[in-house]
């Protein structure tokens, strides 16, 4: 690993965990995922203050984050892609494409991130949308390796939109494994993959990825619960998360913050991150 990498890669993991809270929910198109980020400038200024590892946005809200003078304010992790997958009805057309197609990680060198990610899709029937991601991976690699900046690939496998309503997360483990597998051999730094069905399997993701791997949050669930499985995937070798509406979209997101930094930290059990969460 370059050097420029790897100091990049101390900016996000702490003693070798991250929790980095997902902001870049606007890029999906979604008004279901813009619950509780309408106000931005108060958003990052709240999660400034409650300090997790990074903050993950898009270039045209980073400015909020890196223009503030803090110098132990979180690390910044950039999405430089955008598609349509998230939407509740399945569009003719599926896409998924950079945001600069000619310098791909150029808006994250300006910005100064730690970090960028992407997507990789694999939807039924849509092997189009695949080919496109594995292009986008193709061309951002090569400019990572170039300019020593860490490539965070975000795999994801889905139902059918027919079974759900809307493309949700399909928690197979033989199918999250094979893609996590195929994002590891296109040379991802770090990965954030969804959580496996029985989170006993997940220690087969973090055994096929060979590289740090984060725990993807998805839609906003009871807290608990979410504490309780968040445990359970760090006990399989998980070295964080990539949470998004399960913190934003809380009362309370600093006390989410602190109880899934004393997991990832402190070894805390999802019980104690309860407590903790409680008390904050």
């Amino acid at each position: 690993m370059r050097l420029s990498t790897k100091a990049r890669m101390n900016r996000l993991f702490t003693n070798g965990g991250c929790l980095d809270v997902a902001l870049d929910h606007g890029v999906c198109n979604e008004p279901s995922f813009l619950v509780g980020l309408e106000d931005m400038p108060r958003v990052v200024d709240n999660l400034i203050r409650a300090r997790p590892d990074a903050i993950q946005m898009a270039y045209g809200q980073a400015d909020l984050l890196q223009s503030r003078p803090e110098k132990d304010k979180p690390a910044l992790v950039m999405r430089i892609d955008m598609g349509n997958p998230y939407n509740a009805q399945r569009h003719k057309v599926m896409w998924a494409m950079l945001q600069n197609h000619e310098e791909p990680i150029v808006g994250a060198l300006e910005m100064d991130a730690a970090c960028v990610v992407v997507n990789l899709f694999m939807l039924p029937d849509e092997p189009e949308l695949f080919r496109q991601c594995v292009e986008n991976i193709s061309k951002v690699r090569a400019s990572c390796h170039r300019y020593g900046m860490p490539l965070m690939i975000e795999p994801l496998v889905m139902l059918p939109n027919e079974v759900r309503g809307g493309y949700q997360v399909d928690g197979n483990a033989e199918k999250i494994v094979t893609l996590v597998r195929l994002a590891s051999e296109m040379g991802a730094d770090i990965i954030k993959a969804d959580p496996t069905d029985d989170p006993e399997d997940f220690h087969r993701v973090v055994e096929a990825a060979r590289v740090p791997v984060l725990v993807r949050g998805g839609g906003k669930e009871d807290l608990k619960a979410v504490l309780m499985k968040s445990g359970a995937l760090m006990k399989q070798g998980a070295k964080g998360m990539v949470y998004g509406r399960n913190i934003y979209q809380h009362a309370n997101p600093k006390a989410v913050v602190d109880a899934l930094m004393a997991m990832i930290h402190k070894g805390a059990g999802g019980e104690e991150a309860w407590d903790i969460y409680n008390r904050g």
